[in-house]
């Protein structure tokens, strides 16, 4: 059992934490809590305060017994050396990290004249021939008792200051040490054996604090241990992977070799394979099961457009286009051959399964195209398709054939189309508009019943907009010739026909009320 006393002195005196039997050479090392540091700076009275004297509490820590044969006498608690501003020499060799070499046989100063400190000391002075005195802010302050041996070993940063001093240094100061904590755990891990074994319990972050402070103090064995670690262990988010590749790469930067972790993000390949995207593609396009099929069109579509957002990726967007419409030729030649399978006599027939089968592909084939369409939109690269989509009049002409059921589904696609046109999503040329209207138009109304009753997201009021503002891009005698023929639709169908009452009046005003050219 070991104890853990924590001196009440008066003001201006220091607080002082003895943390016995904590470093030997002997490859011992009990790592500071997190809750010792923080018990004693909530210890800490503020400098406008006062307390009454009372006698000195006592806290008992119960730690875990060192084996019989690693067992040592107690040490006798130590006492802080504290160096006044004036007396610390700042060293600059080191960037972040300032040093001061201390003469343990500094006069000491006065109690009445010392800042108000809280201090920890951990260490065996019996073994040690060397103090490491660690300087946080709001003079927060750690002593370590050390040995040179170890620090030079293991620290280049140690090795160089040791080997610049004519004579024996006894004690050595860090000033500035904005994690102190992290600091006494870095120069305990110079003590392990093995060090990747004391890291397999830390959180990322906490690894990722000692990597930076073994940077600061060119702990090489200790820096590997962490990219070992790192290299291993799982990343949790975005924000987190973003801390590590933020710090390795730094490190990279100074010539750390930091490859087997960054190859987690990182691929030898400039850009992504189009071989891969394809293969991607066609697995989601294929698949029969229809609730992964679903879920994975939306992971697919949602990730493509995070790519589309970033111009670093030009090189993909050209890829990922050639390839969508390598499939898209693919789902139309496919739907094709469905429609005139559907459309012979002797379909009718046929076993009800097999006609099912058929009516569950064109269903299929259609969903893909819808899905294709989207992607394409987002890009602001569906013009093509568009063309594509007003050239299939053998589809449109076996459209009639089928049931209802069978065809409305091609509709839906007809209807992003005319949405996205009215958008501004897409911008085809007037002939491929004019086209696409002649094309898809009235196949679009005989199936507009259904489209409302049978599909989900389908939105009325969407399209019609859409439809309408397609309309109104034409020329005014194109204009007049469609609405025309829609008008006698409508007058007989009622609400199982497109509502393009608000085009209709646009094109009433600008032939009759306010022509812009006589």
């Amino acid at each position: 059992m070991a104890e853990i006393r924590l001196s009440t002195v008066g003001q201006g005196q220091t607080k002082i934490r003895n943390v016995p039997a904590a470093l030997t050479q002997e490859d011992f090392w009990c790592f500071p809590s997190p809750v010792v540091f923080q018990n004693t700076i909530k210890a800490q009275n503020p400098l406008n305060k006062t307390k009454p004297s009372s006698p000195t509490p006592k806290t008992t820590v119960q730690k875990k017994q060192t084996p019989f044969n690693e067992r040592k006498p107690p040490p006798t608690p130590l006492r802080s050396v504290v160096v006044s501003d004036d007396q610390r020499n700042r060293c600059s060799d080191t960037p972040g990290v300032s040093v001061s070499i201390v003469n343990e046989r500094t006069p000491r100063l006065k109690i009445e004249s010392l800042p108000r400190k809280v201090a920890i000391e951990f260490g065996e002075p019996g073994t040690s021939d060397m103090k490491v005195v660690l300087l946080g802010k709001q003079g927060f302050c750690v002593k370590l008792s050390v040995h040179k041996k170890v620090l030079e070993e293991n620290s280049s940063f140690f090795a160089n200051k040791l080997s610049e001093e004519e004579f024996s240094l006894s004690c050595l100061e860090i000033d500035d040490c904005e994690d102190v904590e992290i600091y006494v755990e870095t120069m305990g891990l110079m003590y392990c054996k093995e060090m990747k074994q004391r890291l397999i319990k830390q959180s990322v972050s906490r690894v990722l604090r000692i990597l930076k402070c073994a940077e600061l103090l060119s702990l090489n064995t200790c820096i590997q241990s962490c990219l070992e670690y790192l290299e291993a262990v799982p990343w949790v988010g975005e924000e987190e992977e973003a801390k590590v590749v933020s710090l390795v790469t730094r490190l990279q930067n100074e010539g750390i070799g930091v490859t087997p972790v960054l190859k987690r993000v990182f691929s030898n390949v400039a850009n992504p394979s189009k071989d891969t995207i394809s293969h991607i593609m066609e697995l989601v396009l294929k698949s029969n099961e229809e609730k992964g099929r679903r879920e994975m069109k939306s992971i697919v579509l949602k990730l493509l457009r995070e790519n589309s957002s970033l111009p670093s990726y030009a090189g993909s967007s050209d890829i990922c286009k050639e390839t969508i419409y390598s499939s898209c030729t693919i789902c139309l030649n496919s739907l094709l051959s469905l429609f005139k399978k559907a459309a012979e006599p002797e379909f009718t027939d046929k076993p009800v399964n097999s006609k099912q089968t058929v009516v569950k592909q064109i269903a299929l084939e259609a969903d893909n195209l819808s899905w294709l369409l989207e992607i394409l939109a987002d890009r602001q690269a569906a013009d093509e398709f568009a063309l594509m989509w007003s050239s299939q009049q053998e589809l449109t002409a076996l459209h009639s054939k089928l049931p209802i059921v069978s065809r409305y589904h091609v509709s839906c696609i007809t209807s992003r189309l005319f949405v996205g046109i009215g958008r501004g999503e897409l911008l085809p040329s007037k002939d491929t508009r004019h086209l696409l209207l002649q094309t898809w138009l009235q196949p679009l109304i005989s199936d507009y019943s259904w489209l409302q009753h049978g599909c989900r997201s389908f939105d009325r009021k969407v399209v019609e907009e859409g439809i309408g503002r397609t309309i109104l891009t034409l020329p005014l005698e194109n204009q007049q010739t469609i609405l025309l023929s829609w008008l006698g639709t409508f007058l007989k169908s009622g609400d199982n026909c497109p509502n393009l009452q608000r085009a209709f009046e646009v094109w009433w005003r600008r032939t009759f009320i306010r022509p812009y050219m006589e």
